[in-house]
């Protein structure tokens, strides 16, 4: 519990944090940040690290000159791109003996359904995932038990790197030291939680009216 409240607490004082973190380590801060957005996207294990209000916060430091903002952009850009396809390629070599015992948490008949959701939305669902907490940890995970085509994971992979980096450290670098998104950051991040669900949620509610 108290793990948790940790990590609850980092994420909406993110600024801070990240601050404190730029003072203490200087240079080396970039690769921090670049270490945890490639767990974040590249380990199963780790969907609960910031993704989308790191991004915002390093972009808000970067304009204060913390950082410089085109090294950090490309920089993480890379970052977030080698994770996605670490686990791409993880869960296509290893994901599919998961399911070969056929067990209770691994049912051969959801990786059927993965694969089957996949060749359908494949383009839709990598792109949008990037923008969804939690999702886009598993999304290429899914990909490479799915075996959807690499070259086209590969292609989805860049257009959703570029637009979620782009969006979060330029949208930090010009909004995020604005004085009333400043003095409430922790509602920033709420709301950049919340818009961030949307997308997934649209697709549900689309999914369900069909039915």
């Amino acid at each position: 519990m108290e793990f948790l409240m940790n990590i609850i607490d980092f994420v909406l004082h993110i600024d801070e944090h990240l601050l404190i973190i730029t003072q203490t380590y200087g240079t080396l801060s970039y690769g921090i940040l670049a270490g945890i957005l490639f767990m974040e996207t590249g380990l199963v294990f780790t969907p609960f690290l910031p993704g989308d209000s790191l991004l915002f916060a390093a972009g808000a430091l970067a304009a204060k000159g913390m950082f410089n903002v085109v090294g950090l952009y490309f920089l993480l850009i890379t970052a977030v791109f080698l994770g996605d396809n670490v686990n791409y390629w993880v869960g296509r070599l290893v994901g599919q003996k998961l399911f070969e015992s056929n067990n209770k948490l691994f049912k051969r008949k959801h990786l059927e359904k993965t694969q089957d959701f996949y060749a359908k939305y494949g383009t839709k669902a990598v792109i949008l995932a990037r923008f969804v907490p939690i999702v886009r940890t598993f999304a290429p995970f899914v990909a490479g038990i799915g075996k959807m085509p690499y070259l086209k994971f590969l292609t989805f992979s860049v257009i959703g790197s570029l637009l979620w980096n782009t969006l979060f450290i330029f949208g930090g670098f010009f909004l995020g030291n604005i004085p009333v998104m400043k003095e409430n950051f922790e509602y920033v991040v709420l709301m950049i939680i919340g818009v961030s669900v949307v997308p997934i949620g649209v697709e549900i509610m689309k999914a369900k009216m069909k039915k």
